[in-house]
Parts: C-alpha cells; structure tokens; sequence
C-alpha cells in the first residue's frame, strides 16, 4: 500500500453527529435571555430616565448588558456548534468557555457604567425619588429575573453548557441588584436622598462578584484545567467495572473547552489476543465518554504481566 493510498483513508477530523435535543436546548435558553432582558432594559431604561434614580439607571444598565451578552450568546453558541472540520478537527466546543468571557465582559462594563453614574449623583447630591413606577418596575425586574432563572438554568444543567448556566447565575444576580435598587429607591424616599445612588454603587459591586464567577470559571475551561475530585473518581470506578480491566493506574483527566479529555492506562491480563484487548479499551472508552462532563476518553491498554503495550 503507498503514501498516497494510506493518506486518503487516514482520518483526520473527528466524526461528531449533531445532537437535535441539545440544539433545542440552547436555541429555547438564547430566546428567554434575549426576549426577557430586551424587554427589562427598555422599561427600566424609560422609568430611569422619567424618574431620575440612580440605582434603576443602574439597574437597567446592568440589563442592557445582560441583552448585549444574550446577542453574543447567540452568535457564540452557534459557532461552537458547528460540526468539526479541517481547521478545528476536534469541534468547535472551545468557542463555548469564549462566549462566558464575552458575558462576563459585558457585565464589567455595566458595572463600570453603573458606578461610575451612582458616584456622579453622589458627589453632585441627589433628590428623593418618586415611589410609584420605580418600584413597580422594579418588583416586576425581580420576579421576571427569578422565573428566567429557574427556566434558564435547568435548560442549561440539561445541555451541560457553561455558558448558559453563566447565564443563570447572571439572572440570580440579577434579581438581588435590582431588589438593592429598590431598597434604595424606597430609601431615598423615607430615609436620605443619597441612599439612592449609594445602592447604585452597591449595584456595581454585586455585578463585578459576578463578573469574576464567570471568568473563573471559564478561564478553567481555556486553560486546561483538572477535573474536579469527585469527577476524576467516578471516571475511576467506571473504568474499573468493566470486565477484563485488571486494574487502572493512570486517569488524567483536564478541561479542553467545556468537555473533559481524558487519558488513561488500564491493565489487562497479558495473555490474551490482541483483538480482546483492544475491544475492552474500546469498551472502557465507550463508557467513559458517555459521563456527562467527558468529552474524548483515550485508553492505553498495557500487559498486567509484561509484554507491548496497545493504544486504543
């Protein structure tokens, strides 16, 4: 056989079949972000602007960021989706962690907008705010936020996608900032006017703990980084059921994008054929892989007793 024959049968980009209920997924998650904070700027945006308050022109900052991620989301998702080809031969799921640091850039910048206009109002004094619309759109802010999170996150738990728990952890966020907002509205009402812009700064603050959630955690999934304890366990215990496996002394196991790539050395029983061997890595694979987290498993099959190694 030449050259030129084995490099037309030579694999070099990674068969992965699109998953429809996944697709559904992320595509009902993206239309509940987009929809419900379009929705929650433009009205925050207009009572802010009617009303004068400082922590709701916050607030609505804020959900103007959470709309702009909620477009990113949506571009991003539909890139790390894309099936493998010769310039990603592994996927695209790399893009998935990417768009958690565009979100996660995005609420900086609302942070910086919204403290930056809380301390304007509080050097430059402020005026009590009336109670009636700000509060209502407020309380509705709350209680919208809390059912998009609850929907949202379990959406996001189903698909196993980062990006759209981040989201969730965002909406949760979201219902404690505009809540301080409210209590600063109702404070500058009945106790002192500079509660007002005071909550917007407390607003602030509470985005940023956000913001540097999301980055940790998704700068783990660039880097590399291991899988957690109870994770690199259960992956243990799996491999170890299967029949033939004599004992397993190697699992490394570190993120590449949102997935798990796992790299593993079982021992087999040396005297049997090489085609057993290799059908018991293919099965240790096999049931690796289908952990939620795991995305490629490769297993090293090694003699117990001596003997070559064969690599599955």
């Amino acid at each position: 056989m030449t050259v030129d024959t084995l490099s037309h049968e030579l694999r070099s980009v990674r068969h992965e079949p699109p998953d429809p209920l996944r697709q559904r997924l992320y595509r009902r998650a993206i239309l509940i972000s987009l929809v419900g904070n379009s929705l929650l700027t433009a009205a925050k945006g207009a009572v802010a602007w009617l009303s004068g308050s400082s922590a709701l022109l916050s607030d609505a900052a804020n959900s103007l960021s959470d709309m702009l991620y909620s477009i990113l989301m949506a571009l991003g998702l539909y890139v790390a989706h894309q099936p493998p080809d010769e310039t990603h031969p592994q996927g695209h799921s790399r893009f998935e962690p990417l768009v958690g640091l565009l979100i996660s850039l995005a609420m900086a910048i609302a942070g910086i907008t919204a403290i930056r206009e809380g301390a304007r109002r509080f050097v430059g004094g402020a005026a009590s705010i009336g109670l009636a619309w700000p509060t209502a759109v407020l309380l509705a802010s709350a209680l919208g936020k809390i059912a998009m999170f609850w929907s949202v996150r379990d959406l996001g738990q189903s698909a196993d996608s980062p990006a759209i728990c981040a989201s969730a952890r965002d909406n949760l966020s979201d219902v404690l900032s505009s809540l301080a907002a409210m209590v600063g509205v109702l404070g500058s009402r009945f106790v002192h006017p500079l509660l007002d812009p005071a909550a917007g700064v407390l607003v602030a603050l509470w985005i940023f703990r956000g913001v540097w959630e999301i980055l940790r955690e998704n700068l783990g999934y660039l880097t590399g980084r291991g899988a957690p304890p109870e994770v690199a366990a259960k992956i243990l215990r799996v491999a170890s059921s299967v029949p033939g496996v004599v004992n397993v002394h190697q699992v490394i196991a570190d993120y590449v994008g949102p997935k798990l790539r796992v790299d593993m050395h079982i021992d087999v029983d040396g005297g049997i054929p090489l085609r057993e061997a290799h059908a018991i890595g293919e099965q240790v694979a096999e049931r690796v892989e289908a952990l939620p987290k795991v995305g490629l498993a490769f297993v090293h099959v090694e003699p117990a007793e001596g003997g070559a190694t064969t690599d599955v």
